[in-house]
């Protein structure tokens, strides 16, 4: 949110200053350990409505900003929108059913046949790898984003842009000001995008713990995002370049940053390797682990009052609703800066 929110708000001529607790070549935050999923479809099985909406209108805007990113750094983000794809084994294909129902039930008349039946041979045709399943479910409409070359292109535009960057620095936010251990310093407005570092400011923000590894392999060679829907849990398979997959699944109330637990892995593992048995010979190149910003009822918040906006909340959607979230600040503060300029 913070590296969005800079860059957008710079380009229209704001002079801006980004403050970080830590450092922005390795940032610490969720947004460095997260696959880079926009899923709208996929997220509404659990989560309320407003989660779709939001995702759809943040859909409309990646591919724009990600040329334009392109195009200001000459540098590559690799944004992809091929949509993803359910699969589940044969004792689990009532959960296939399910997710359709739920989705359906939810979308009302606005499913637009957003979901695509696939037998055999239509599921091969988009994913060969997945020639072991007799059916799955197409959700044309979903991308995902690398997120480990977003950030540095967003760093780099920031940079370009001639924006103050002021890392190590722990803040607190009020209204039109930032204080540090140094002191405080008077801006025109502040945004609070810190994340769980916000949660004396925002009731009932908690930490909620997701652990992620990532697998090297050549034997498999997957065109997009892939869930394998189990009774208990969920795991995703993104695809990224070198041979990589990141696969996920964990969702922990807890906001513990230890290691990854032998029994995530287990799991991890063996659901990845009932996908595709060659990637029982696949390479564990990374493991991650980091906790998400969540309120109570998993909802974003946008707190608003005069010289301070509050954003957060972001849970396991900060990729699917940021963009959204960021344009709505936009016209806030376009509003305001119209405002002030007539009392002017």
């Amino acid at each position: 949110m913070g590296r969005l929110l800079a860059w957008r708000l710079s380009e229209k001529g704001h002079q801006v200053t980004l403050f970080d607790s830590g450092g922005l070549e390795k940032p610490a935050g969720a947004c460095h350990t997260a696959a880079g999923m926009i899923s709208p479809l996929s997220e509404l099985f659990h989560c309320p409505l407003p989660i779709y909406q939001l995702g759809m209108q943040s859909l409309q805007h990646w591919p724009e900003w990600v040329s334009q990113l392109e195009q200001a750094t000459g540098t590559r983000v690799d944004y992809r929108q091929k949509g993803s794809i359910l699969i589940a084994h044969p004792q689990d294909r009532n959960e296939l059913l399910q997710f359709q129902q739920e989705l359906n039930a939810k979308l009302g008349s606005d499913k637009h046949d957003q979901l695509q039946w696939l037998d055999n041979k239509h599921l091969r045709d988009l994913e060969p790898e997945l020639d072991r399943f007799d059916q799955g479910l197409y959700l044309a409409t979903e991308a995902d984003i690398d997120n480990r070359k977003l950030l540095p292109v967003l760093l780099k535009v920031l940079k370009q842009n001639e924006i103050e960057i002021r890392e190590n620095t722990s803040v607190d936010c009020a209204p039109k000001a930032i204080h540090t251990k140094n002191g405080s310093e008077v801006f025109d407005l502040v945004i609070d995008a810190r994340g769980l570092g916000a949660k004396q400011q925002i009731s009932g923000l908690r930490g909620v713990r997701g652990e992620v590894m990532v697998v090297e392999t050549p034997e498999v060679q997957l065109n997009r995002p892939v869930r394998l829907l189990h009774p208990r849990y969920q795991l995703y398979a993104v695809p990224r370049a070198n041979n990589q997959t990141i696969i996920g699944a964990t969702e922990i109330e807890s906001e513990d940053r230890s290691p990854i637990s032998l029994r995530s892995t287990m799991e991890l593992s063996s659901a990845l390797y009932s996908i595709h048995p060659a990637f029982a010979e696949a390479r564990v190149i990374e493991t991650r682990v980091n906790c998400r910003p969540a309120t109570m009822d998993n909802l974003p918040v946008v707190e608003r009052e005069p010289g301070l906006i509050r954003i957060n909340g972001l849970f396991r959607h900060g990729y699917l609703l940021a963009p959204a979230l960021v344009i709505q600040a936009e016209t806030e503060i376009s509003q305001l800066t119209q405002a002030t300029e007539q009392v002017s």
